[in-house]
């Protein structure tokens, strides 16, 4: 049901002449689905006072609810055409009092971590660009028909959202931007082994795919208590996200996934100085994709003691500095980040092998990254001890990856199953740091264990052993003559 609505929401956001590609057609999808949710949310909440004896003070005013402006209903449950609005009163509406409503939010909330922040912050970045009033009239008719009550329900709507983020980042150049393959996420996070009680933190949100997919993984295997739960909720998940779009998405994907209020924050995290960060900015976990190819002005370069213009090698110093001791990381880059040869790169590489255990190198397959075209690695490392061994394992799905081939848990199975022991098998090898040259630092993934191909033979050789079977064979050939 919900993959067929969202399919006729693209169809009508087609023949909007506000909505010109993918990226519009996932951001007004969003604001809608949004504030549909958010209705059934209030509603939830308002049934649990009821059950408890309290009374629940509702985020949106009357005026602005779901059921007011977007689906009000006769007495059949249908909806009333007499009080809905549609054509450009509808337009008129959300553009010149609903956004302005919601966005107002953002400065009457008491905090931050509040979902009134939350929706404020939303409704200050996205803009309706839906210019016709009867194609938003029937994009509301299909969401109103969408169940939100159950988990099902809200666990194949969370999917679907994730299915149109990526279609979104497959429609750009810079598709890693917006979604890292989730199969490869829950591989990452499979590895660290995040635990009630640890905090996770994704300083170049995207999507929050990192965090949706630590939020299942954790939610699956803790034990159900209030006190869990309100920690999951509360004490767990942290990022940050500096570009508007990606910022909206992810915290929309969180909303959706069942955290309410994230500790997300609209912000440049290369903006802050890294010397700035204390002991209660830290956390335990660090995983991240962080963006590739960017790059950064010289101002935000002062920030970091290894100035490069690479926006990834920047963000890898403050991962580094972010991490508590003992902290575990998996972060995505690419994979020249290993072989690099400028004073930056080197120095970066040595600063990451003094100060954490490089103790795990994922070397990805081109195709990885549909849209991206670039060939990264996963690095895993924990802070605190330098690094004396790291293991290496070269992915091979044994097929092309590309948009009808992708990347799924399958191919990642032998991976997590051979990280636990680290042996040296055909695709996985050993590499001793005492190894390694001390100018270079040189981490490039050359496989070791690969089999030899066997040496080009002398075309001498070749011929001299042709000579030798036609000889046979003409012998052979005789001696089945005679006995005829």
């Amino acid at each position: 049901m919900f993959e067929q609505v969202f399919k006729n929401i693209d169809d009508i956001l087609y023949k909007d002449p506000g909505a010109d590609s993918e990226l519009d057609y996932v951001a007004q999808t969003s604001w809608v689905l949004f504030l549909r949710y958010l209705d059934e949310i209030e509603k939830e909440k308002a049934d649990k006072a009821v059950y408890s004896g309290k009374l629940y003070q509702k985020l949106i005013s009357d005026k602005f609810s779901w059921s007011t402006w977007a689906f009000p209903k006769d007495n059949k449950g249908e909806l009333d055409h007499h009080n809905a609005l549609t054509g450009s009163d509808l337009v008129e509406f959300v553009d010149k009092e609903l956004f302005p409503y919601l966005a107002s939010f953002k400065q009457k909330a008491d905090n931050p971590q509040t979902l009134e922040y939350k929706v404020g912050e939303i409704f200050s970045e996205l803009k309706n660009k839906i210019q016709s009033g009867y194609n938003l009239r029937d994009i509301i008719e299909l969401a109103d028909g969408l169940p939100f009550r159950t988990d099902k329900d809200k666990h194949e709507l969370s999917h679907l959202y994730e299915t149109k983020i990526k279609n979104m980042g497959n429609a750009g150049r810079n598709g890693g931007q917006f979604y890292t393959p989730r199969p490869l996420i829950r591989a990452m996070i499979n590895v660290i082994d995040p635990k009630i009680g640890e905090t996770l933190y994704d300083p170049a949100l995207g999507s929050a795919g990192f965090l949706c997919e630590a939020f299942d993984y954790i939610n699956t295997r803790m034990e159900k208590t209030t006190e869990n739960l309100y920690i999951l909720q509360e004490k767990t998940f942290y990022g940050k996200e500096k570009k508007n779009l990606a910022y909206v998405i992810g915290v929309m994907n969180m909303i959706l996934h069942g955290i309410e209020a994230p500790n997300v924050t609209h912000i440049n995290t290369l903006g802050e100085n890294i010397r700035d960060i204390q002991e209660k900015d830290r956390h335990d976990i660090i995983l991240a994709n962080p963006p590739f190819g960017g790059k950064e002005r010289a101002e935000v370069q002062q920030n970091f003691d290894i100035k490069t213009g690479e926006s990834a090698f920047l963000f890898m110093q403050h991962f580094i500095k972010s991490l508590k001791a003992g902290g575990r990381s998996a972060v995505v880059i690419k994979n020249t980040f290993l072989s690099n040869t400028d004073n930056a790169s080197v120095a970066l590489r040595q600063h990451l092998l003094d100060s954490c255990n490089l103790h795990t190198v994922l070397d990805m397959p081109s195709g990885t990254f549909l849209g991206a075209g670039v060939k990264t690695v996963v690095l895993f490392f924990e802070k605190g001890e330098s690094t004396k061994s790291t293991w290496f394992y070269q992915m091979n799905p044994g097929r092309n990856m590309g948009k009808t081939n992708p990347l799924n848990d399958k191919d990642m199975a032998e991976f997590i199953e051979l990280q636990k022991t680290k042996p040296e098998t055909e695709k996985s090898w050993n590499l001793s740091i005492a190894d390694i040259n001390e100018d270079t630092y040189d981490l490039s993934v050359k496989n070791p264990n690969l089999p030899e191909e066997a040496p080009l033979r002398d075309p001498k050789e070749i011929l001299a052993e042709m000579e030798s079977l036609d000889s046979e064979t003409n012998s052979i050939l005789k001696s089945i003559n005679d006995l005829l």
